[in-house]
């Protein structure tokens, strides 16, 4: 994917045969940002629970807390709950495989079904409420939650646009918080999680243009899909990504913006126009 400027012509023959498509995890998914909630431990390895999780195979007997008799433990989250303590909690039974969608930030069906499941493992009350027991022996198993582990499939709030995108119509695209804000003359339309390129094939910051989009593009260089792709800099294109859709922010690109939520970016599609400017940025 070169720099060389061409003829209009030309950029759409390149678009045509450049692409962008996944990547294998680069080791860069997780931020050293640490958050805490007031009642998590300091996690600590223990023989007793490294088990393997969701074999149905329990080693582990019953928790001293479970056997006491006594008030049940408080529930802290249940059904329903939601916010970023939920995420947190979302994010560790993903360590310890009991869930594997999300985290979301509200306790669902699945969420339930995982909290049922790590507490018979664990020979606790299969309610399905994350009591302060049930909370306690699942921190004593996982670590603390980076913040790219709490928004692993997307779903982080956006960052302040940057000046350059206060005016006009502009694909405003965060690399900090991992977002894509559609603006037009100041006033955010709509907003996505995106993904980058992988280390070796990053996606180019600066400002751009869109000159050319394709519905039902195909990569052939990387043999790979990339529908609704809007390209700005030779092969790089905000595009919808299955892979980011399916793995989150496991894996990359070759230096496409991802987008994950394919009913946004079809919608985004539609109002993006050729010679829209793009701001790629920090």
């Amino acid at each position: 994917m070169g720099r060389t400027i061409v003829t209009t012509a030309a950029l759409v023959a390149l678009a045509a045969v450049y692409g962008c498509t996944v990547q294998g995890a680069d080791g860069k998914g997780n931020s050293p940002v640490h958050i805490k909630l007031p009642s998590s431990a300091a996690p600590t390895s223990t023989s007793d629970d490294s088990d393997s999780e969701g074999d149905g195979k329990s080693s582990a007997s019953p928790s001293k807390s479970a056997e006491q008799t006594g008030p049940a433990p408080a529930v802290l989250w249940s059904r329903g709950d939601g916010g970023r303590d939920v995420r947190e909690l979302q994010a560790r039974l993903h360590q310890v495989q009991w869930l594997f969608d999300g985290p979301t930030g509200s306790y669902d069906d699945l969420t339930e079904r995982a909290v049922k499941g790590f507490q018979g493992k664990r020979g606790l009350p299969k309610t399905g409420e994350t009591d302060t027991v049930t909370w306690q022996r699942l921190v004593r198993m996982t670590h603390e939650p980076g913040k790219w582990d709490l928004y692993l499939m997307g779903g982080q709030p956006a960052g302040a646009p940057d000046p350059r995108c206060l005016t006009g119509r502009v694909l405003c695209i965060d690399k900090t918080s991992r977002t894509l804000r559609w603006m037009i003359d100041g006033r955010t339309v709509s907003t996505m999680s995106v993904r980058f390129g992988a280390t070796g094939t990053p996606t180019r910051d600066g400002v751009f243009h869109v000159y050319w989009k394709s519905r039902n593009h195909y990569s052939t260089l990387y043999d790979s899909p990339m529908p609704y792709a809007m390209f700005f800099s030779g092969g790089q294109a905000v595009h919808y990504s299955y892979d980011f859709s399916a793995r989150g922010y496991a894996g990359g690109s070759h230096g496409c913006v991802n987008v994950r939520d394919e009913a946004a970016i079809a919608s985004l599609y539609a109002q993006v126009r050729d010679g829209d400017k793009v701001v790629v940025y920090w």
